[in-house]
């Protein structure tokens, strides 16, 4: 069963200026994923990893193409599609509560159904005994937490994730790569996650997408031989490492991005 739909699609920016030219970002794009596989998006600076993820959040909208979510037409943000941005996006005068409630409030749920959801989103998320804590008092890695438990607790049909660890040390990244695993395997769900680092598209990915530099086209789907189990520095994972890395370096350099 198709969880996400991408449809032939194409972007383009206009010009800024009336001297300036427009941008073709991405051009024939096509994806389908399945219910709970989890997809990662690689490719260089300005390939448009980002506009296509935003594209999917309804946060733009394609020139042409389609996009669609469990059959339906994507035209606007929606609760069927949730995303954890890099920076966390946390309101800093709410606490951890309060941040992960905040979808359920807005769809109307009772405070007793609140209370259960987020309880259990906390407890999944590892954050039981701070859910009376501000932002603020968090950790990098504790704040990304909460963006992930405020993300599945309104059980989107797609989690969309925008480079979710980039800002993290490489031994906090290390562990939320981890924490994701585990909370997968807690809480199946369908995720588009966008990453600079091919490591980590190994390590959480059933399919890797690699795009060309912009205009931002698939240059090939990799299907990972055994999702979440692959063992670094053994053949498999050093070759399916080697693969992705030779079609990265393949694409020619542009001075420009987007």
């Amino acid at each position: 069963m198709l969880a996400l739909k991408v449809e032939k699609v194409k972007k383009i920016f206009p010009s800024l200026n009336s001297k300036g030219q427009e941008v073709l970002a991405l051009d024939d794009v096509s994806l389908e994923v399945n219910k709970n596989e989890f997809y990662s998006i690689l490719g260089h600076s300005g390939c448009g990893k980002t506009t296509l993820l935003n594209l999917i959040a309804g946060f733009e909208v394609p020139t042409s193409g389609r996009i669609e979510c469990a059959g339906k037409l994507v035209s606007a943000p929606g609760a069927d599609r949730s995303m954890v941005f890099q920076d966390y996006a946390l309101f800093p005068w709410l606490t951890v509560y309060d941040n992960i409630a905040f979808g359920l409030k807005i769809k109307g749920m009772s405070s007793s159904e609140i209370d259960q959801v987020v309880t259990r989103f906390a407890a999944l998320v590892g954050l039981s005994q701070f859910t009376g804590h501000y932002p603020h008092q968090l950790s990098g890695g504790m704040r990304q937490r909460v963006s992930i438990a405020r993300a599945l607790v309104v059980d989107p049909t797609v989690l969309l994730m925008d480079e979710p660890f980039a800002a993290l040390d490489a031994q906090n990244r290390g562990m939320m790569q981890a924490e994701m695993i585990r909370i997968l395997n807690e809480e199946s769900k369908t995720v588009v996650l966008v990453t600079h680092s091919i490591e980590e598209a190994i390590n959480l990915s059933d399919v890797i997408v690699v795009m060309t530099r912009r205009p931002g086209r698939v240059k090939k789907i990799i299907r990972v031989p055994e999702p979440r189990k692959m063992v670094e520095d053994t053949p498999a994972y050093l070759e399916i490492r080697r693969q992705i890395r030779d079609l990265i370096a393949g694409e020619h350099d542009v001075s420009e991005t987007v």
